[in-house]
């Protein structure tokens, strides 16, 4: 595969470390919730907490890091409305992968839970203590997480579609390894 047709190793990289850490931290989140009030609950919201806030970093990385470096264009073969319906597709994504921390930062603000990234440092809360905010945060904060995981799907299946049915470079160009799996 053409080195320009790839994604920058420093690209490839935040994808799939972004990818690994939702993959962890939406099972997370839905075991935790099921959890009676524990010590053990309590250390799991920390760490949901702590990979929400990463995600959250790696995701200002990436587009820090798209602004400077333009990624390869889809393969010729993709028809302009496929083209766009990815773009938009990769804009909510980073949305979501803004907005989603952001509510959780805000419900535990609300809520009266600070955030303590990584066990070293307090964020600062972003709204006063609000019982009813912090209810309605939480439904929002669960709601754009499923609606995150329904366009990872999305993104999952059209990538495999472009691999095993279209047979174009669409997925190889983001794997990690070589040229990626023919």
């Amino acid at each position: 595969m053409n080195p320009a047709t790839r994604y920058t190793a420093t690209a490839i990289t935040l994808h799939w470390l972004a990818a690994l850490l939702i993959f962890t931290t939406f099972p997370l989140g839905v075991y935790m919730h099921e959890l009676t009030l524990s010590p053990l609950k309590l250390q799991l919201i920390s760490y949901h907490k702590w990979l929400g806030v990463t995600i959250f970093l790696l995701t200002v990385a990436r587009l820090a890091w798209r602004t400077t470096h333009t990624p390869p264009p889809l393969p010729e073969t993709i028809p302009r409305w496929q083209q766009r319906a990815a773009h938009g597709l990769h804009l909510l994504l980073y949305a979501l992968l803004l907005v989603i921390p952001l509510t959780g930062w805000l419900m535990s603000s609300a809520k009266g839970f600070p955030v303590v990234y990584m066990g070293l440092v307090q964020l600062p809360d972003l709204v006063g203590k609000d019982k009813a905010l912090g209810d309605l945060l939480m439904d929002i904060h669960k709601m754009l997480n499923f609606g995150l995981l329904a366009l990872v799907g999305m993104h999952i299946a059209a990538a495999l579609k472009h691999h095993f049915i279209e047979h174009d470079a669409t997925l190889r160009r983001m794997l990690p390894f070589g040229e990626g799996v023919k």
